[in-house]
């Protein structure tokens, strides 16, 4: 049987500095050692065993859809959107229109935003099913 665990997400970004203030400021992703120790490459704990890895390069090819999607949870779910709205990041949800959020079935919340390469993230309370 084999035993696949989640390692890393990578995405390519137009400017590395811009999108690692981004992931650090906004999401306050911890960076981590970037093992490759190349200079166009960050990287950063999502907790875990698990990373995000920022590539600077081209973005030619790579488009992006809220259908397409890096998702996290969390419990305290308003103070997240106060401190999104603070960072002036407009929220949409699950259709990708502005201003809304969605509640799934299940009654959690749940948001989407982009982050400054157009890349959709959505943050949802759904730890609180996991506590």
């Amino acid at each position: 049987m084999l035993n696949l665990q989640f390692d890393h997400y990578t995405i390519r970004v137009t400017n590395l500095e811009r999108s690692s203030r981004f992931y650090m400021d906004v999401l306050g992703l911890k960076e981590i050692k970037n093992r490759t120790e190349k200079s166009n490459i960050r990287w950063f704990s999502m907790g875990g065993n698990m990373e995000l890895h920022i590539n600077e390069g081209e973005k030619e090819n790579i488009s992006t859809t809220v259908g397409v999607h890096m998702a996290m949870r969390l419990r305290n779910f308003d103070a997240f959107i106060e401190h999104i709205e603070k960072n002036k990041i407009t929220l949409h949800n699950s259709k990708g229109e502005p201003n809304c959020i969605t509640i799934r079935t299940d009654g959690i919340r749940q948001v989407y935003f982009q982050d400054p390469d157009g890349y959709w993230i959505e943050v949802n309370e759904a730890e609180l099913l996991y506590s």
